[in-house]
């Protein structure tokens, strides 16, 4: 099952393709146009553009690096970037290396993991 779990309204719900339908109030699937998405910290109203923006702020969250996600793997793949909170083993946020390979799924993991701290809006 692939696609994207979308929070509107207090429901969630599953886009299998967000970037090439959205609905419309009378929930008919509508063809838009390509929306980017960005993480907002909502104490500042600043937009996240780089892992240092970022670390930053999960680090005033009370989130620490996982020593064990930084590297590269046995393949020479570069492992992913990883933060947990030392009071809970459940809780890991795991993103790509780079930057450039941060999606839209990647920032949502964050704000179900800090609800009143980020949000994604349309950029």
């Amino acid at each position: 099952m692939a696609g994207v779990w979308v929070f509107k309204d207090g429901v969630t719900s599953l886009v299998q393709n967000p970037l090439a339908e959205s609905q419309d109030a009378s929930n008919h699937r509508v063809s838009g146009s390509l929306r980017r998405k960005v993480l907002v910290y909502v104490a500042t109203d600043e937009t996240i553009t780089c892992y240092n923006d970022l670390e930053e702020k999960l680090l005033e969250l009370g989130w620490k690096p996982y020593r064990g996600g930084a590297g590269l793997d046995a393949g020479g793949q570069q492992l992913p970037r990883q933060y947990h909170k030392s009071s809970s083993t459940l809780d890991l946020i795991s993103l790509p290396h780079d930057f450039a390979n941060f999606k839209t799924m990647h920032m949502y993991d964050i704000v179900v993991k800090n609800r009143n701290a980020f949000e994604v809006r349309d950029a």
